[in-house]
């Protein structure tokens, strides 16, 4: 990885651990803040699974799951196997929000959960889980386009 990437990997993952040690000093009582009432509230969660509190209880399996995911996605990274800044914007993010729950189940056993929607039944969650969903996203959409570009050329060449 070049200086950049790296650069806002770091600012990501110190963004993500930023947000959970407030949260471990201001919410760790357990009364939640109202951020925008019947919206949003801050409410401090231990999460020792993955996405929606699966696999619980798993924290060393899914760390190393993590951290295999990681060093893949670093390498791939870093050969260019990302042609598009999509591509690696996507995959920065996911490998940012990566480490930014990895780091939670190395160093506390469980990931700090605090982003709580209010109008609907939904996962607590963090930041590091928003980089990770944002990238997914971006990757999904550029592959589709991707996908959109190629077969609108096969189509073309026949």
């Amino acid at each position: 990885m070049t200086f950049l990437p790296v650069l806002v990997a770091v600012l990501l993952i110190g963004t993500d651990q930023l947000t959970k040690f407030l949260v471990l000093k201001y919410l760790s009582d357990g009364v939640p803040v109202v951020v925008i009432p019947h919206v949003v509230q801050f409410r401090y969660l231990q999460n020792t699974g993955a996405a929606f509190s699966m696999m619980s209880g798993k924290t060393i399996m899914l760390s190393i799951i993590t951290a295999v995911v990681l060093v893949v996605l670093i390498v791939l990274y870093h050969r260019g196997t990302f042609k598009t800044n999509a591509l690696r914007a996507g995959t920065l993010l996911i490998i940012s929000g990566g480490f930014g729950n990895l780091i939670d189940r190395v160093f506390r056993h469980y990931v700090v959960d605090f982003i709580e929607f209010l109008f609907t039944k939904f996962a607590v969650f963090n930041f590091a889980d928003c980089c990770v969903t944002i990238g997914a996203a971006i990757l999904i959409i550029a592959l589709i386009i991707d996908i959109a570009k190629t077969s609108g050329k096969e189509k073309q060449e026949n």
